[in-house]
């Protein structure tokens, strides 16, 4: 890297929000740098509830700025990429004594209309009693409604999207610190710390866009040295897995007497996602794990509903986050916006900053959007907006033609079978053909480390995806940790350290 040239922007952050914005930027021509100080998505953005949605509790609130926004997106980002977006069926069941049928109807209406839903069917109400989407319930829920959103592969969206930025001309680089950043001539000085060496390096940039999520404000307050702290704050939200909880494809949304909501969800095949949790968090975001209280109140809410109680013996993984939303001073966490804000400050003559706080999966391409305006005006504009019509890298198809890949990577290659191809897709895409190249068998793919993981999996996720260690893999990219003792774990550790992982933690146009 050459630290004396000037690039136009610096990125602090790799989750969806950097990730989104380092996309445009480079797509537009000017030249970006990222710095994460750990594995892409380890932070807020692979602990999401993984859906693509409008927010229908969000219209209690009245956020109808961001519920139009989030409703018109998901058709937008399922085209650009329906190998890791596709269309999910929500059943909302009616339950006497909480919100009342009017207002379900009400709040579904506005939600059908509101954002220019093209491709994904309409509200319908269903009879439990008849449905088979009744059938796992109790037998006191008689009516629901079943709408329309979207499930992504979270961590996927946010690794495609740096993969994208940096086919485009973007510099990513993981494993990242940022020790300091100072304005000095007119320019920022950036002084960046590669947590596996423990070498420095400085950058130059004539804008720096401060996108650290959970760590914005340690950001502003530790590394700028600037008093502006106080803009974000953190909610924990949780989630838990159990083995499959139902056999059909659709999701539930549960209304619990406390006003929340949580989601049943199917999710990797054969496993149900239940969450998620909201409470004000306190600490160090890297430390968040789920609470025992967290726990009791997943399980409860969802036995209200089902037939069979879920019980802690059911989980088989959990994960927490902390999400960093704007302090809008609401009263109760659920209540804070979920909107994104965007501060700016310095610009004539100084060094411009721009702050990103808060956002949602659903609307980051819109928010990088946004973040580009501001860009324009502080250091001037390159080119135009283009992302809307754009896919993401292996999104090469239309958003009803997954089948038709899967058919065609069978067709390509005969040896898979159904499940392990149907997988690759859903995680590559067209970019499936690259990870498996000339191979004719299995035994080609070279080591076998469980399940359906190969080395020609691995070493593509090394290559291409930044990934260094069997967790970034196993948990981040292919979710085939909640195989459990299927995946030989520490031969895929050994294959790592000799394969020198580290490599891949750099890099720009492959």
């Amino acid at each position: 890297m050459d630290s004396t040239s000037v690039h136009d922007i610096f990125v602090i952050g790799g989750g969806i929000n950097g990730c989104g914005i380092a996309r445009d930027a480079a797509g537009r021509g000017y030249s970006v740098i990222l710095a994460e100080m750990n594995d892409l998505a380890s932070g807020t953005s692979s602990a999401a509830t993984k859906l693509i949605h409008g927010g229908l509790r969000y219209l209690e609130h009245y956020e109808f700025r961001l519920v139009h926004e989030a409703l018109a997106e998901r058709e937008v980002l399922w085209a650009s990429a329906p190998h890791i977006i596709w269309p999910l069926r929500l059943v909302l069941p009616y339950h006497k004594g909480l919100r009342p049928a009017w207002l379900l109807r009400l709040g579904l209406f506005i939600y059908d209309h509101l954002g220019g839903r093209k491709l994904l069917p309409p509200t319908r109400t269903l009879d439990m009693r008849t449905d088979p989407a009744g059938k796992p319930l109790q037998p006191l829920y008689a009516k629901a409604f079943e709408y329309s959103d979207c499930w992504v592969n979270d961590a996927r969206m946010v690794v495609l999207a740096a993969r994208d930025a940096a086919d485009r001309g973007a510099t990513i680089r993981t494993r990242t610190a940022v020790v300091s950043a100072q304005r000095q001539d007119g320019q920022w000085a950036i002084t960046t710390r590669d947590n596996m060496t423990g070498a420095t390096d400085l950058v130059h940039a004539r804008l720096l866009i401060n996108a650290a999520g959970p760590w914005v404000d340690t950001v502003l307050s530790q590394t700028l040295g600037q008093n502006s702290a106080g803009n974000v704050r953190l909610v924990q939200g949780s989630h838990i897995v159990v083995n499959k909880l139902y056999e059909h494809d659709r999701c539930y949304m549960f209304q619990n007497a406390d006003g929340r909501i949580i989601f049943a969800i199917p999710y990797e095949t054969d496993f149900t996602l239940i969450g998620t949790t909201d409470q004000d968090y306190q600490g160090d975001p890297r430390d968040v794990r789920i609470s025992d209280g967290e726990i009791d109140y997943l399980t409860q809410a969802a036995s209200e509903y089902f037939v069979r109680p879920v019980t802690r013996d059911d989980i088989v993984w959990s994960y927490s986050g902390v999400r960093p939303l704007y302090d809008d001073g609401a009263g109760k966490a659920q209540e804070a916006t979920r909107d994104y804000v965007l501060k700016t400050a310095g610009g004539s003559g100084e060094s411009p900053l721009i702050n990103v706080i808060g956002g949602k999966l659903t609307t980051f391409r819109r928010l990088a959007e946004t973040t580009l305006l501001k860009v324009e005006a502080l250091i001037g504009a390159k080119g135009a907006a283009w992302t809307r019509n754009a896919r993401l890298p292996g999104g090469d198809f239309p958003p009803t033609g997954f089948p038709q890949a899967v058919a065609a990577l069978k067709r390509d290659y005969p040896f898979l079978d159904l499940a392990y191809a149907t997988r690759l897709v859903r995680l590559y895409g067209t970019r499936a053909a690259t990870l498996l190249g000339a191979a004719r068998s299995p035994a080609e793919l070279g080591q076998h480390f469980g399940a359906d993981l190969y080395e020609a999996e691995v070493r593509y996720l090394v290559e291409h995806e930044w990934a260094m260690t069997s967790q970034d893999i196993l948990w981040r990219r292919t979710k085939r940790g909640l195989l459990g003792d299927a995946i030989r774990v520490a031969d895929l550790d050994q294959f790592l350290t000799a394969l020198g992982a580290p490599f891949g933690r750099e890099q720009t146009l492959a």
